[in-house]
């Protein structure tokens, strides 16, 4: 199908089997997220033709690269993508310049969809192409591996966990960087991840893997808020929202941002100003929302939402659970004791008020 991504698998090892039917979107960022040996790894070296399936078949907007029960199988050199590692792995007696011109100029004039002077600028490396790989830290290498990816004008492009081996002052450095990647380049990803926080920041669609199998795979916001998953037990399920910046207070400096697709209710943030019509991606955590059976005095929780009871379900610990609200059309997570949830006798339909203890800009 045009405008998309189609991954069928089925790949047998000794002690593990992929198989998995996924239909990613055409753009944007796809994560690919689950505990080490879930098949995330495995998922991308197929996209790439570097594993071969015993059955597959790949599309990519439109372009066949496999597809087993026609014997047809596209090689890895001439699949269009772009392959990041954990590890920049540059080529050492190369100059930055020389190490980003290596796969560029393998690329016909006519096919180049990214010149060097845009992909240095877009990862923020315009002054490092004299230098060489050994004197580059390890945020500096990888923003370089990722500009040499570009290089090779992918029609996808692949990273498979491209922070793993970054500090935490490294990860936030190339962060942003990713995330312009989104925002400016018209050229699908896929991306690799067990860090849930990471994946919530980046990506737009997302695939939850367990023991070679997809437990899920849709739009972010949606999947990270179904109770029937993994992703929702523990200290960091929350949701995602995009939020439309509609108002600044300067007295208090105070963002205000429109929930998506509600009819005005908004989140208030601690932030400078930004423009107004712009969107910034925010988490609230479920730990982070207690309710309420109405609105009731005033309070030093800056958002109070209302907001309705979709579902109520155990937690991974014994004395909580998991409630599911609709607010505005949104989905949001609260997790509270089980003995709160009896003193407000909650049913589904039924309406609360969400007050969101904090809510954390991604970004």
């Amino acid at each position: 199908m045009s405008g998309s991504i189609v991954a069928r698998l089925k790949l047998a090892r000794d002690d593990f089997t992929l198989d998995v039917d996924l239909q990613l979107p055409g753009r944007g960022i796809s994560a690919l997220f689950g505990h080490s040996g879930s098949g995330k790894t495995s998922c991308l070296r197929c996209l790439a033709g570097l594993e071969r399936a015993a059955s597959a078949y790949v599309e990519v907007n439109g372009e066949v690269w496999e597809d087993s029960t026609r014997g047809y199988f596209q090689a890895p050199h001439l699949r269009p993508v772009g392959y990041v590692f954990q590890e920049a792995s540059l080529f050492p007696h190369l100059s930055v310049r020389g190490n980003l011109e290596f796969g560029w100029r393998r690329i016909a004039p006519t096919e180049r969809k990214v010149s060097l002077d845009q992909a240095s600028e877009l990862l923020g490396i315009s002054h490092l192409l004299a230098r060489k790989p050994s004197t580059l830290s390890g945020g500096e290498a990888q923003r370089v591996g990722i500009a040499r990816a570009l290089l090779s004008s992918p029609r996808l492009l692949l990273m498979d966990e491209p922070l793993a081996a970054l500090d935490g002052p490294r990860k936030r450095e190339i962060l942003p960087y990713l995330e312009r990647l989104h925002d400016e380049l018209d050229i699908p990803l896929v991306y690799v991840s067990h860090a849930q926080d990471e994946v919530a920041r980046l990506a737009d669609h997302l695939v939850l893997l367990e023991q070679g199998r997809a437990m899920a795979s849709g739009p972010i916001g949606e999947t990270l808020a179904r109770l029937d998953l993994s992703l929702a037990q523990g200290e960091d399920a929350g949701v995602v929202f995009e939020g439309l910046v509609v108002g600044h207070d300067p007295q208090y400096d105070l963002l205000d941002l429109r929930l998506p697709g509600s009819d005005g209710l908004q989140l208030r943030i601690a932030h400078p100003a930004h423009s107004m019509g712009s969107t910034l991606r925010v988490k609230v955590q479920a730990r982070d929302v207690s309710l309420a059976l109405d609105a009731g005095c005033a309070s030093s929780i800056l958002n109070r939402l209302p907001v309705r009871v979709r579902e109520v379900r155990p937690a991974d610990n014994p004395a909580h659970v998991l409630v599911s609200l609709e607010a505005g059309g949104n989905a949001l997570l609260a997790r509270i004791t089980r003995y709160s949830a009896d003193q407000l006798a909650l049913q589904p339909g039924q309406p609360l008020i969400a007050q969101i203890k904090s809510v954390a800009l991604l970004g």
